[in-house]
């Protein structure tokens, strides 16, 4: 049987992953019943099961002997029934309902005797609503990968019928959005002329050669300003982040199992209106409001360090329309400004940062680009995959991510998707998560958290929409 190795960064999730350490990622999307089809949630889930076809990742099974692989099932070697649940809320269920039975299919570990993937149908949600819960893998699948998996999945036509459930889409499956396929670049014709202007084989080797050693000298320089300013602790900058650098706090505790789930959502276009006053990006407007937060509740709990929080702040590297399986991200790190009161002093601070963390990031792509990310992630994974997270300093202390998603309405079967909400991970010395996706004029947050770790984590989505109140207000909007 054919296999596919994994990459170095994709291997790490599965070897770092323990009953307390789930290493999944899930999307929760929730959609209102079509007006006049009150068996429409029944129906769709009758109809999946009879939907078995099943495109990469979601036939890969995973080997972790002779060398971490995924082999590919055939389509009558997988379990549908294992993989596709039916649940219900009791009826009218609320917001809080469902983040309790999400909370709890997220915090249990998946059998890798199957393939890595959970599809959740949930009904019964009120005013007519019912939600997909969808859990895959991080070793095969980031953020921006799964939402382009979604934008795949689910059409701009709400008149669109048959639609097929997301494992018979896939990474390589049939494109159901309705939308026009992106345009290639049109590439020249060569004639025989211009082959023999080209410069000599030898000429072209040299250049090869020439970027690579560029390449190389960009990753190298960037890592060891890096180290040389974690392991002494002096900075060129004091508003630049670095990893190993963040104070302890209550978030960068051992975890245990079970999980929280909270969401906020805000108008993209509020946002953008107060990133333009302040001068900054939307994702520093993001920052901050996480920052503000997080200060809050630690004020409450009598837990604010004296430095500064860190962030770990994912950034994805993956090419436009690429929908390969696995991972392509790299990391920056920021200060979220959790000692600074003023939020438009916090907002200037993070600006600064960012701008800092992304001039460290190496120019490069493809495989230089991940030989960086493994070199800059190494301590933090020999941590995990040690068990010995939660003592020391932290590398960064949460994990903020901001991914965009689909701009227009889309639609499932005719039922309009109306929002949708990522679920991320945690390792012990990382309690708490913050994942944010742009969807329809809509900027939707979700906070997964440690239930032991990170009590009344429902406190600090309610405390960002208030910072967001605050930021408004000092702007005068």
């Amino acid at each position: 049987m054919a296999r596919t190795l994994l990459s170095v960064n994709d291997s790490a999730w599965l070897f770092a992953e323990t009953r307390r350490t789930p290493m999944q990622v899930g999307m929760l999307a929730t959609f209102r019943v079509p007006e006049g089809e009150p068996t429409f949630v029944a129906d769709l889930v009758a109809r999946w099961r009879e939907a078995r076809h099943f495109h990469p990742p979601y036939n890969y099974l995973f080997h972790r002997f002779p060398v971490p692989s995924w082999s590919e099932l055939e389509d009558e070697q997988i379990d549908l029934d294992y993989h596709l649940r039916h649940s219900a809320l009791p009826s009218p269920g609320s917001q809080r309902e469902l983040g309790v039975l999400v909370s709890r299919l997220h915090s249990s570990r998946m059998d890798r005797r199957y393939p890595l993937w959970e599809c959740h149908v949930i009904e019964g949600l009120e005013e007519d609503r019912w939600s997909l819960y969808f859990k895959a893998h991080h070793s095969q699948v980031d953020g921006v990968g799964g939402v382009r998996l979604l934008r795949r999945m689910l059409s701009v036509d709400p008149e669109r019928r048959g639609m097929l459930p997301p494992w018979a889409v896939g990474a390589h499956g049939p494109d159901q959005s309705g939308l026009p396929p992106r345009e290639e670049p049109a590439r020249e014709v060569e004639r025989a002329s211009d082959v023999a202007d080209r410069d000599s084989l030898l000429g072209d080797l040299a250049t090869g050669v020439a970027d690579r050693v560029r390449a190389s000298a960009s990753v190298g320089g960037s890592l060891a300003r890096t180290y040389a300013e974690t392991l002494t602790g002096l900075r060129r900058d004091p508003d630049r982040a670095v990893p190993f650098r963040a104070p302890r706090s209550i978030l960068n505790e051992r975890i245990h199992a079970p999980r929280r789930f909270a969401t906020q959502h805000y108008s993209v276009d509020r946002l953008k209106a107060v990133a333009a006053a302040a001068g900054a990006s939307l994702n520093d407007v993001y920052l901050a409001l996480c920052g503000g937060a997080l200060r809050r509740y630690l004020l409450e709990m009598d837990a604010l360090p004296a430095e500064d929080l860190t962030a770990n702040v994912p950034v994805s590297v993956r090419p436009e329309g690429g929908a390969r399986v696995g991972n392509a991200l790299t990391f920056l790190y920021a200060s979220l400004g959790t000692t600074v009161e003023d939020p438009l002093e916090r907002v200037a601070l993070i600006k600064a940062s960012t701008r800092l963390g992304k001039t460290r990031l190496p120019d490069v792509g493809g495989a230089a680009m991940d030989a960086y990310t493994v070199a800059l992630m190494a301590p933090f994974l020999s941590v995990a995959l040690l068990g010995v997270g939660g003592h020391g300093r932290p590398a960064a202390n949460v994990v903020v991510s901001n991914v965009p998603g689909p701009a227009e309405t889309r639609y499932l079967d005719g039922s309009p998707v109306e929002e949708i909400y990522p679920v991320s991970l945690l390792f012990n010395g990382q309690a708490l998560n913050i994942t944010g996706v742009s969807y329809d004029g809509s900027f939707n947050i979700g906070f997964t958290g440690c239930r032991d770790s990170v009590p009344s984590l429902q406190r600090i989505a309610v405390y960002s929409g208030e910072e967001l109140e605050r930021l408004e207000q000092a702007l005068g909007l």
